[in-house]
């Protein structure tokens, strides 16, 4: 029997191709197929058209904004909650935040749900504040910060969130989501800064296994969870990702 999720490369991909994960679930009787994406486009419809069983590539802010505009028939739900990875903010022009100019350009992506999280990394990184009562969850965008939340006059470039590792040198600085920096080669010991994995963040934008609304319960699904939630996949985040990627199981 197969089981087949959608992935981006790092880290979601190496961790089911992990052999903590192949191994279970051949014991329980499955093989895994994984499908490598490159963006955050085409996995949700993927899962609802049932061309893949699930996928391992977004947090559950990224699916709710998805289930908003997908129809009853297209809904995702979250089965498990597998990681956490920190933004951060990285650079090939400054090697310090302190060294930034005013009306430097700062890349961001450009989905609702990320963005707001880049915007509240550069607000504890003292670039910019951001409107009271502003939490992980808000749907913030560069136009909700007014000159007066951005005194240094900053360029804020909406990207996609896969583009901005490759093209970071378009930018002064950029925040980059974690798994796309782990394929660029960026490490989080190189960033300018990094959200606090202790933080409203972490929880807020824990990746997750999201499969068809009412396939939560399935045979399938149940083993992929039973294959994830172990201390050896816990162990192989914690030895292969050295704190880029939390274990939140």
């Amino acid at each position: 029997k197969v089981i087949r999720v959608g992935a981006t490369a790092a880290p979601h991909a190496e961790i089911l191709e992990s052999e903590a994960v192949t191994a279970k679930l051949a014991e329980l009787g499955y093989k895994l197929e994984v499908v490598v994406y490159e963006g955050y486009v085409l996995e949700n419809p993927a899962v609802a058209d049932g061309t893949d069983d699930a996928n391992y590539f977004q947090h559950k802010p990224y699916l709710d904004s998805y289930n908003e505009t997908a129809s009853e028939s297209e809904q995702l739900v979250s089965a498990f909650t597998v990681h956490y990875e920190p933004f951060a903010i990285y650079s090939k022009k400054v090697t310090s935040l302190a060294d930034l100019q005013d009306g430097a350009h700062i890349g961001l992506p450009n989905d609702p749900s990320n963005e707001t999280r880049a915007l509240l990394l550069l607000e504890a990184a003292g670039l910019i504040t951001v409107p009271e009562g502003t939490t992980a969850a808000s749907a913030l965008t560069k136009y909700d910060i007014t000159a007066e939340m951005n005194p240094h006059g900053y360029v804020f470039d909406e990207v996609a969130a896969e583009l901005l590792a490759p093209t970071l040198e378009d930018y002064d600085i950029a925040v980059i989501n974690g798994n796309y920096a782990l394929q660029a080669g960026l490490h989080s010991e190189d960033a300018l800064a990094v959200e606090d994995a202790s933080g409203d963040a972490a929880q807020t934008y824990a990746n997750v296994i999201a499969v068809r609304n009412g396939d939560e319960n399935s045979e399938k699904t149940q083993a992929l969870i039973a294959a994830l939630e172990s201390d050896s996949v816990k162990q192989y985040i914690a030895d292969k990702y050295n704190g880029a990627v939390v274990a939140l199981f």
